[in-house]
């Protein structure tokens, strides 16, 4: 079973896409964005889930060095 986790930028608290991982990502997690920009993960935050939901909302907040 994949995690779909959301990525956020930590600098503007705004969703840049959407990615799965193959198992529950580590805070040090290094991986590319869309963009192709090599990112780390500063940190994870599962979220409540949703009343009668049973998947818990997965953020991986990281820091992007490109602007825009």
């Amino acid at each position: 079973m994949s995690i779909v986790a959301t990525i956020m930028n930590s600098t503007t608290g705004q969703p840049i896409q959407k990615m799965a991982f193959g198992r529950m990502p580590k805070p040090w997690a290094t991986f590319n964005l869309e963009s192709g920009e090599r990112v780390t993960a500063d940190r994870v935050h599962v979220c409540k889930p949703a009343p009668g939901k049973f998947v818990a909302p997965v953020e991986v907040w990281v820091t992007p060095k490109a602007t825009g």
